[in-house]
């Protein structure tokens, strides 16, 4: 990316509203002395072309970095007091992948405090080293220690890639860091795929879910990415554990904050979708109170969830935690049952997935039914009733 530079030694007056009148974003201003640029600038290079040589456009030199200082795929370790987030195992699981194609090692980072069993459960997922930065200061998330703690190691071990994930404390952590190391972030990652030359191609749906996007970062490192919950499956552990543990040296430099944590409090529990076994997912063709009430009716003979698509939970019918997709939560159960839905790419890169999927949906073209195990062309209104009907029949007879 290249940037506009004005020569202001040639501007006069008249030339200045000359040229404000050549931009259609309103981007040029003129203060009397200088002209200058705006980030309304759409770099669509007008003045360039029709200023007579009073702007000129100038290319970014190239930047080129020594990739073989950079070695290994680091996962950030999701913790709140101790309890590891369950992505994270996840993500270890892609990192083994990952690394075998480029013979780096698997790293995990750690920061919080006494974290001691965590840590020895990491050791059985195939990680080669841990690095631990372990302090009181760090027990509570605050986003200018855990910054610098996280920067340190990436300046003291240089690992090529790493991935975090797209939990709350995740999607603030990744992009302060990718920004202060001056490198790219891709967030909500669906696919990732390593290049021989460490180049880690980060794929995720772009416009709308119209296209998947491949996105690398050739000229910056380390690479970052996030990835949601549910999206890469959990690894087994293994029988025995193997890897080093590396302590990090913690300095009251790294944990000097503005923030002052006065107390926590857990929110109460409610119902995670992300975690079902079984789902019943209801869309626009399924949204009247009665079908609602039906799928409820459906979820609880099969000890499941309701879950719902992006109409839904913007018409406030449901909360957004219930809503499934891109801008929902990935869901991986093992059947779920998605009534008068029509399959957008949104929705199913939500619970592509799950073991076992059944559609039922009066439209037989609708995309759902390209990524069902089982279909059923029809009236939910009507099929649902007789699916009820059937489950409370076969109940009686055990």
């Amino acid at each position: 990316m290249g940037e506009l530079l004005v020569k202001n030694q040639l501007i006069t007056p008249k030339k200045a509203d000359e040229l404000i009148k050549l931009c259609p974003f309103g981007a040029i201003s003129y203060n009397g002395s200088e002209v200058s640029i705006s980030s309304a600038c759409k770099m669509c290079k007008l003045c360039v072309k029709k200023s007579g040589g009073l702007v000129e456009y100038v290319e970014d030199q190239e930047k080129h970095v020594d990739k073989d200082l950079w070695k290994g795929i680091c996962v950030y370790v999701d913790q709140r007091e101790g309890n590891i987030h369950k992505v994270t195992y996840e993500l270890l699981g892609k990192a083994k992948e990952l690394a075998k194609v480029i013979n780096h090692p698997v790293y995990a980072l750690v920061i919080g405090s006494n974290m001691n069993e965590g840590i020895n459960k990491l050791l059985y997922y195939g990680v080669d080293k841990v690095f631990v930065y372990d302090d009181p200061a760090l027990a509570d998330f605050r986003i200018e220690p855990y910054t610098a703690a996280f920067c340190d190691f990436i300046e003291k071990i240089k690992p090529s890639s790493i991935m975090l994930g797209a939990t709350n404390l995740g999607r603030q952590l990744a992009p302060r860091v990718a920004a202060r190391m001056k490198s790219g972030l891709t967030a909500d990652c669906t696919v990732l795929e390593m290049k021989d030359n460490t180049d880690l191609v980060q794929i995720r749906p772009a416009f709308g879910g119209n296209i998947m996007a491949q996105i690398i970062s050739p000229n910056t490192r380390p690479q970052f990415c996030t990835v949601r919950y549910k999206v890469f499956a959990e690894p087994k552990p293994s029988d025995t554990p193997s890897g080093e543990i590396v302590k990090m040296e913690v300095t009251s430099k790294m944990c000097a904050s503005a923030i002052e944590v006065l107390s926590t409090q857990n929110k109460p529990s409610d119902i995670d979708i992300s975690e079902a076994d079984i789902v019943v997912a209801i869309g626009r063709g399924a949204m009247s109170e009665a079908m609602r009430n039906a799928a409820a009716e459906l979820a609880g003979l099969l000890g499941g969830v309701v879950a719902c698509t992006r109409p839904l939970a913007e018409a406030n019918i449901f909360d957004a935690k219930h809503q499934i997709g891109l801008s929902g939560r990935t869901v991986k159960p093992k059947f779920i049952i998605c009534l008068g839905i029509s399959g957008a790419v949104q929705f199913t890169a939500g619970m592509k997935s799950s073991d076992c999927i059944v559609a039922i949906n009066s439209d037989k073209n609708a995309q759902i039914f390209d990524v069902a195990h089982y279909g059923i062309v029809g009236d939910v209104n009507e099929i649902v009733p007789m699916l009820i009907e059937k489950i409370k029949g076969a109940d009686k007879n055990v």
